[in-house]
């Protein structure tokens, strides 16, 4: 396991609270998980079209998105994207265009029937997520005392 601290070598002290508190911050990441992937599977998409949805509308500095950066975004191989776009593509909720600089980069962009399930779903997980937000609050506190 990479990332490990090696035998022999001195690592901080982990208290029975330490270990709580990342079991209930996995509970809370997996709870979310599970209500977002439910929320996808009602509306007619996977969970992983959903997470690329998400990425291309909320691309950090909302530039145009490539392949590559969604990619990038999703932490999966080029292929892996290319495949999810034509599906995206062929359930008509994401359109490629040439960019008009660089004729070489394909730049991807929702459609207005992907708009309007995103942000569907986005209402619904911001709503989730104010839900459990006291509780990450109250992890994240304990962690600074």
């Amino acid at each position: 396991m990479s990332g490990m601290t090696q035998p022999g070598k001195s690592r901080p002290a982990i208290e029975l609270a330490d270990y709580q508190r990342l079991s209930e911050f996995r509970y809370l990441i997996r709870r979310f998980l599970e209500f977002s992937q439910l929320q996808a599977e009602d509306a007619g998409l996977t969970p992983r079209q959903h997470q690329a949805l998400l990425a291309i509308k909320g691309y950090p500095g909302g530039g145009s998105v490539t392949v590559g950066d969604l990619a990038e975004r999703l932490r999966i191989r080029h292929h892996s994207a290319v495949e999810l776009i034509n599906r995206l593509s062929d359930a008509g909720l994401v359109v490629r265009d040439q960019d008009k600089d660089d004729h070489r980069r394909v730049l991807l962009r929702l459609t207005e029937r992907a708009d309007d399930c995103l942000a569907e779903l986005s209402a619904a997980h911001l709503d989730e997520l104010s839900r459990i937000e006291p509780m990450l609050r109250r992890l994240l506190d304990q962690g600074r005392e």
